[in-house]
């Protein structure tokens, strides 16, 4: 097998090297944060009373925090995009 060949197996993924390159540590801390978030679900599912402005709204708590989560996000992704031109 020459370079060519192991370069076009790691590109499709095939064999040892397509694993390790599948498991890199972005990835793993991403599946790491996943699964405490998921966790973090499971624990909080008390309903809570939030006012927002005047009126006071009952929710699980669990909502209420990846409410603001997907807030900030979108707050983050429209100051932090990238401009091309």
């Amino acid at each position: 097998m020459n370079a060519r060949e192991r370069s076009r197996g790691a590109r499709t993924g095939r064999g040892a090297d397509g694993i390790r390159e599948w498991f890199t540590p972005g990835r793993i801390a991403f599946t790491v944060l996943a699964v405490l978030a998921i966790v973090f679900i499971f624990e909080n599912t008390e309903r809570v009373e939030i006012r927002v402005l005047i009126p006071v709204v009952t929710m699980p708590l669990y909502l209420a925090l990846l409410a603001m989560f997907v807030v900030g996000a979108l707050c983050g992704g429209y100051l932090f995009r990238r401009k091309t031109r």
